[in-house]
């Protein structure tokens, strides 16, 4: 599954233009690689979204075309999360 795709479908981030947006601008990270929002999904993988002073580190658990709302956290294990307020 597309990245642009699974942090829309994971509810991570709540739009896929955003998504792919903040993927376009170098703000995510894909096992600490600048990854396009094309770029493949697959269990086991570590996101990392910097997007408005917050930094999310999340590992995928498994990859679903749907989910319901309230499965969508079991898709990824929250590794960190924090905000810096300058």
């Amino acid at each position: 599954m597309r990245l642009d795709k699974f942090l829309k479908v994971s509810r991570i981030i709540k739009r896929r233009t955003v998504a792919k947006g903040a993927a376009n601008s170098e703000r995510v990270l894909v096992n600490n690689n600048v990854a396009k929002p094309s770029k493949e999904i697959k269990e086991g993988d570590i996101i990392t979204i910097e997007y408005f002073k917050r930094k999310l580190v999340v590992k995928v658990l498994e990859v679903k075309e749907n989910v319901k709302a309230q499965d969508a956290d079991k898709m990824y294990e929250v590794l960190e999360m924090n905000s810096s307020d300058d």
